[in-house]
């Protein structure tokens, strides 16, 4: 551990709360002289106080133990990036269109693999209107079902969840091209994409 990098971490991150370092030190029940010596790389932080001051400053541990946010670059928004996250605990979906730490229920998760079509897992979309009507032919008990299903476009996402013992369709309003993906609680993350989506089948 760095506790030069470390400290001058400390630092920006209490700065950009807009707290002193008296105010950090009565949040963790210590001395603004302990957090004073951290910040001037003269020692770091005891791993009993890590917990607490990862909390406080809004970081993950791993973070604080490197000394570096290590930000992603910009992605100019492009969504074509999206990566998704399912918490098998309580069934919580996320999305990041860059490198991500998420957790959920004290676990970390790893993004969705998406995989590509099978007999199992086949979706049918038709033009209603404005829109697309997106049916999956699929079991919807309570152990095995369809949790979401989301449409990409270069600059959006649409995401619709779904919920055992509902019917496993959706409507989406027309986008020029994009991407649709299908979670199935058993057997992960399914991607269908075309240029342009139309009357039939996505394949």
């Amino acid at each position: 551990m760095n506790c030069i990098k470390v400290g001058r971490l400390i630092q920006s991150l209490r700065k950009d709360k807009r707290m002193t370092q008296k105010e950090l030190a009565l949040l963790m029940n210590i001395s603004d002289k302990t957090i004073s010596k951290w910040e001037r790389g003269l020692g770091c932080p005891d791993v009993s106080l890590l917990g607490e001051l990862s909390n406080i400053l809004g970081v993950n541990i791993e973070m604080i133990l490197s000394g570096d946010l290590n930000p992603n670059e910009q992605d100019e928004g492009n969504m074509k990036n999206v990566k998704f996250y399912a918490c098998q605990s309580c069934g919580n979906i996320m999305t990041s269109t860059g490198a991500s730490s998420i957790s959920c229920c004290g676990r970390i998760l790893e993004s969705l693999l998406s995989k590509t079509e099978n007999d199992e897992h086949k979706i049918t979309v038709h033009e209603i209107e404005e829109d697309y009507f997106v049916t999956i032919k699929h079991e919807m008990s309570r152990d095995h079902y369809i949790s979401f299903v989301a449409y990409i476009s270069y600059d959006r996402v649409m995401l619709i969840k779904l919920y055992p013992e509902q019917l496993a369709e959706v409507r989406f309003p027309k986008m020029h091209g994009g991407t649709l993906y299908m979670y199935c609680n058993r057997h992960g993350l399914w991607k269908y994409e075309k240029k342009k989506l139309g009357l039939g089948r996505v394949t």
